[in-house]
């Protein structure tokens, strides 16, 4: 196969792979003891997005914003 051809194709790891070798590189960085400590971790629950916008629209200065984006 061209060499060229080779360093433009990718390949994605199934999610299988992925998974494997995520929480080998957890093991092989943090340990045993920590990497559980971190998988337990408890998980932020997420602001469904339209209340996350609301809020982030709340604090909004509006001019600012506008000369921010379209410029003064």
């Amino acid at each position: 196969m061209d060499e060229r051809l080779k360093m433009t194709m990718t390949r994605y790891l199934s999610e299988d792979e992925l998974i494997e070798q995520a929480i080998v590189a957890l093991l092989k960085a943090l340990g045993p003891i920590e990497s559980i400590r971190f998988l337990s971790l408890p998980r932020q629950t997420r602001l469904e997005s339209v209340k996350r916008h609301r809020q982030w629209q709340a604090t909004l200065n509006q001019t600012e914003f506008f000369n921010q984006v379209f410029g003064q």
